[in-house]
This record gives structure tokens, sequence and C-alpha cells, in this order.
């Protein structure tokens, strides 16, 4: 059978009746005749509204034969842009990335009645100065420049406030005798530690396998004579007369 939607059920069910398809009229067939479901509006798509469109040079612009998907333009993007183009540490923050189940409230101070920064808290996020931006651009018609600077000098300003009161709770902390946990830093320089030990190791005992190569030691015993290089005249005088080089070693000499 054909999938149909809601309102044509009845009329499929007429069909398959007068077909004897189905042999028994529905409990619910006279009352939806009787009372027939409306009829869907034609499905069209939602009209683009002029928010996320570029403005537009004039009304003499004249459409190509072809057209072409217009691209979608968001001033925050722009912003984000710069922001993070100017700050780009901020982009190596840890930051959740864990789904709620349900899309969490927008916050209570908006529009007209978010004139500062610190309104959403003292330690903000990127987005917020971000939107900050945003709302003073759109509610509060303050040039788009103008917002920008007065977004990230605030930002600059809590972010610094809330590095100073954490360095010293830190040092207040420790200085009444608590004790921290090693943090990410810690563990990475541990590692690097421990690598570089095993570098010397492998060093150390790459040395004794050397040293066990060379166990054995070549001994050379001084001769009497003459100490210096005689450019080979002396063999040669040797040679002449007759006399032949013993090279023997001097332990199997005897005593």
């Amino acid at each position: 059978m054909v999938r149909r939607i809601a309102s044509q059920v009845h009329q499929q069910v007429s069909r398959l009746m007068q077909g004897d398809f189905i042999k028994r009229e529905p409990s619910w067939y006279k009352a939806v005749i009787n009372n027939p479901p409306l009829s869907l509006p034609p499905k069209t798509p939602p009209r683009r509204t002029p928010y996320d469109k570029k403005p537009q040079l004039g009304p003499q612009q004249v459409y190509p034969k072809n057209p072409k998907p217009l691209p979608i333009h968001y001033i925050e993007d722009d912003l984000r842009r710069q922001f993070f183009r100017d700050h780009p540490f901020e982009a190596f923050r840890p930051s959740t990335l864990v789904e709620n189940d349900r899309i969490s409230d927008s916050h209570p101070i908006q529009k007209e009645e978010w004139t500062r920064l610190r309104q959403r808290g003292r330690n903000p996020s990127p987005e917020d100065a971000i939107h900050y931006a945003l709302n003073l651009y759109q509610y509060h018609a303050v040039p788009l420049s103008e917002a920008y600077a007065r977004a990230v000098a605030q930002f600059r300003a809590l972010r610094s406030e809330h590095h100073v009161a954490t360095t010293f709770a830190v040092m207040e902390a420790e200085a009444l005798g608590a004790v921290f946990s090693p943090g990410e830093l810690e563990h990475s320089f541990e590692k690097e530690k421990k690598a570089l030990e095993s570098w010397q190791k492998k060093e150390e005992r790459d040395e004794g396998a050397m040293a066990a190569r060379k166990r054995w030691k070549a001994i050379v015993e001084k001769r009497e004579g003459q100490d210096q290089w005689t450019k080979g005249e002396e063999y040669v005088r040797l040679w002449k007369e007759g006399v032949r080089p013993d090279y023997s070693p001097i332990l199997t000499q005897s005593l």
C-alpha cells in the first residue's frame, strides 16, 4: 500500500472499498467522511530575511539570467575572525565539547540592558566579547569599529583582573599549606625528563658495549737501538750485511 498523508487516508480507503480490497467498513470511516480533515497548505520555502543578506547597492541592480545563491553574511563572523586574529592564543584555551540534552536558555541581560561586558561574568569567553560588540552595534548605535574596540578593551581588563586574582589566591593557599596536584605541564615535564634519562642510560650501555669489544690491547715493547726513524737506511744497511730482522715477541726469547 502506498504511503499517504493524514488528509488522504479516507480517500484511499474509499478506493480500496470500491475495489473489494476492504470487505468491512472501518468504524471511523463515516465520522471522517462527515468531518473531513483540512487540506494542508502548499509547502513553500521560507523567505530570507534581510539580516542574512549583504546590503544591496540600489534598486537599479539587475539580476543575472542564471541567478546563483547569494552568500550568507553575518556580522559576528567578521568580528570573530578579527578577534582571533588579534588574540590567536584564545583558540588554545580548553573548552568543553559535550552537548547538553537541551539548548541552554539565553542570558537575561541582553539588548539595551547590556551596557558592560562584566554583566555576563568576571571571566568572559571570546564569544561573550564578540556578542557584546555586536550588541553595541545593533542596540546602542555604536559604530562597528568602536564597538569592537570597547569589547576588546573590557575583555582584556577582565582577563587581566581574573589572572591576578587567581595568581594571588594560589599563593595564599600555598602559604597556608595547601598542596596542589601536578597539572598537565608538570606531567609533560616529567615525561620529558624520563625520556632524557633513558637516552643517557642508552648511551652508557653503548659505551659499555664498546669497551667490552675492546678487551684486548696491543702491547708494543721498546727495543734497544735507535728510537728515531732513519728513513729505511738502517734496514738497508742490515740487509746488505745479511742480518735478518727478528720480529718475534720478547716473551719467546730465552731468559
